[in-house]
């Protein structure tokens, strides 16, 4: 095993530290074959912590990707339903209908507990709005703050 490891650095001008400098900038570290073996080997712990980043990373990726969909059903769901109240799509159209269906379907577990608080405001239905509100205080914080924590 060879007694010596080179490791592409800058030239240092200073070799008070046991070190040489070439003039192509390869510095030269004469240390002991246990410390070259330290710095050699990963650690085991940090292996372990890129694992739990990976699979946070991935969390955190899923949970955007559900937000954006349901940011999506709730902007396709508000437009449809004007859409709906103002007669410009036909409503006796089985796939307008069908549409329309799966969009209430899908929102409404939303609305609903939300419009058990805000009061009735004659025809205007807040509720779309405070969710989407709700949703881009959980997309921020997940993004700014749990991911900053969780990844360092």
């Amino acid at each position: 095993m060879a007694d010596h490891v080179a490791m592409p650095m800058a030239v240092d001008s200073d070799r008070s530290d046991g070190t040489e400098s070439t003039a192509v900038g390869i510095k030269h570290d004469w240390a002991a074959p246990s410390d070259v073996l330290a710095r050699l080997v990963p650690n085991v712990y940090m292996s372990v912590n890129d694992e739990l980043e990976t699979g946070m990373l991935a969390v955190i990726a899923t949970l955007n990707l559900i937000i954006n969909i349901a940011w999506f059903l709730i902007i396709a769901s508000a437009i449809f339903s004007w859409l709906y109240a103002f007669n410009v799509i036909n409503v006796n159209n089985q796939a307008i209908n069908m549409i329309g269906r799966s969009l209430y379907q899908l929102t409404e577990p939303l609305y609903r507990p939300i419009r058990r608080f805000l009061p009735d405001m004659g025809g205007i239905d807040l509720s779309p709005l405070v969710v989407l509100v709700i949703l881009y205080f959980i997309w921020y914080f997940l993004n700014t703050t749990v991911a900053s924590a969780l990844l360092g």
